[in-house]
């Protein structure tokens, strides 16, 4: 069985998941067949594997950084937050059902079949996992049953590292906070303490590691830095949303709706020199962007209704009549059709007037559409035509299907790489386009294309506007990230508990 290290923070986006990744990285550099795990994850970021199965978004980076593929072993259970009480629960890669908080945590013990299972199974093919936590192990409240911190720690035998964020403050107390209100047995656990976003001097900060380590009787095994590498990114509390972007010479907007989902679909625009990417949530926002994205949602109906209620709807409406390019993936695709019906309440349901952008009608279905494709835009025309040819990649993930009324065609021709089934996907009319694909925009010739459609219309110049191969340059930043952590991170002590486990 492999040996098994743990990445647990003080709190949410404290870091471990990069801190994880880059450690995935590191001993794959070294030799070592490596796998993450996070027994239970809550995100709206999810990818479907080649099985055709859901996991989390931040598993599938990691197993990048090891240089496997990704698998739902990886991550057993999955919880999508449908709204502020209820999550749709996720095992092994397929929907289990929707519950609320409360029955979902009387219920959960109920997994730890499958945790050790899939645990199991990954140890058995590799030689190191790296488990990565949930928020805080000190959620006193939470901590009977727990299955994701120290519970998965006990189960998997793990040494700990606990990660704490000095970028917000107050990175003392959080790491003496959470050792102190550990158990004695879970104490003994954490063999290493990582300070992590540090920025300036480290000088200045060595008396409080020493008194750090004095008072916890715990190592400090690394100081790392404030990294600006771009790897995707665990959930909405990505520091992309509150960045700060300059209008480029071509400026992209995505609206930022209340339950946006799978928004690593628009990491490929971000890395395009001359383009800005931004987040807005508010109509005064907006300002003048050459294209406007809606992106996928766990809840399009009322993610919808915001719109509407905020005065987005009416502010998007008109610069479609202006003739800007309006994007839609998944959930924002359903949006730009005329209804969106429910009638068996997968979401709120009833029936709702779509934005009329589209000509079609949606219905959403019991089941969920989740498979991988392959294909290409087809022969769009006007505004869009530079997409025609453009082939893509990606997966679906919906509970909806749309119907295409007269005056809306189909965007893409595209092949589920589960069924083999080939099929017409999305629509456009005029200068709206759809598509269920996520990561629609991941290879360099789409992204190419957009910037054959956005340029001229602007009339400016885009021959020196390239994409990217997003999956080499994905690569590029976890050696950086591997490159930077071993700068940082005592790695002779890292490998020195790793060996030695919990036992000693």
């Amino acid at each position: 069985m492999a040996k098994a290290i743990m990445v647990q923070g003080t709190m949410s986006n404290a870091g471990k998941s990069l801190i994880a990744a880059g450690l995935c990285r590191i001993f794959h550099q070294d030799g070592y067949r490596v796998a993450p795990f996070k027994s239970q994850n809550m995100a709206l970021n999810s990818f479907i594997t080649e099985e055709g199965l859901e996991m989390g978004r931040a598993q599938v980076m990691q197993a990048e950084a090891a240089g496997i593929r990704p698998s739902v072993l990886m991550n057993p259970i999955l919880l999508k937050p449908t709204n502020e009480m209820g999550s749709q629960v996720i095992v092994n890669g397929e929907v289990l059902g929707t519950m609320n908080a409360r029955d979902y945590y009387k219920y959960k013990k109920n997994l730890l079949p499958d945790i050790q299972k899939a645990y199991d199974t990954l140890s058995a093919e590799n030689d190191i996992i790296v488990i990565e936590g949930a928020g805080s192990p000190a959620e006193i409240n939470l901590k009977q049953d727990d299955l994701v911190n120290m519970g998965m720690a006990k189960m998997a035998k793990a040494p700990v590292l606990l990660v704490g964020d000095i970028d917000r403050g107050g990175v003392f107390a959080q790491l003496i906070g959470t050792v102190d209100l550990l158990e004695a047995e879970e104490r003994a656990m954490v063999k290493g303490l990582i300070i992590n976003k540090f920025r300036g001097d480290k000088s200045i900060l060595d008396p409080g590691i020493v008194m750090l380590e004095e008072k916890s009787g715990i190592p400090v095994v690394g100081v790392a830095p404030y990294l600006q590498i771009q790897v995707e990114d665990e959930d909405s509390l990505s520091e992309r949303f509150d960045r700060k972007q300059e209008v480029g010479i071509l400026d992209i907007a995505v609206i930022r709706v209340p339950r946006i989902s799978n928004f690593t679909d628009f990491n490929p625009l971000e890395s395009i020199s001359g383009v800005s990417l931004r987040y807005v949530k508010h109509p005064n926002e907006l300002k003048n962007p050459d294209m406007i994205i809606l992106p996928g949602t766990k809840n399009t109906m009322d993610d919808l209704r915001w719109l509407r209620e905020s005065g987005m709807e009416a502010a998007i409406l008109k610069e479609a009549s202006k003739g800007k390019i309006i994007f839609g993936i998944c959930g924002g695709y359903q949006m730009l059709g005329d209804t969106l019906s429910d009638p068996y309440g997968v979401e709120a349901g009833g029936t709702i007037r779509g934005m009329g952008l589209i000509p079609m009608d949606t219905v959403f279905a019991q089941s969920k559409t989740r498979t991988r494709v392959t294909g290409c835009f087809g022969s769009l025309t006007g505004d869009l035509a530079p997409l025609n040819g453009a082939a893509l990649e990606g997966y679906e993930i919906h509970m909806g299907e749309s119907t295409l009324k007269n005056g809306a065609a189909a965007a893409t021709k595209i092949q589920d790489s589960v069924s083999g089934e080939e099929k017409a996907d999305g629509a456009y009319c005029k200068n709206v386009c759809g598509t269920y694909v996520h990561g629609v925009f991941d290879r360099e010739e789409v992204v190419e294309a957009l910037l054959q459609v956005l340029g001229p219309k602007k009339g400016v110049d885009v021959s020196e506007m390239k994409g990217m191969d997003f999956a080499a340059f994905k690569e590029t930043q976890y050696d950086i990230l591997a490159e930077e952590l071993r700068k940082h991170l005592d790695m002779k002590r890292i490998y020195e508990i790793l060996e030695e486990g919990v036992t000693k």
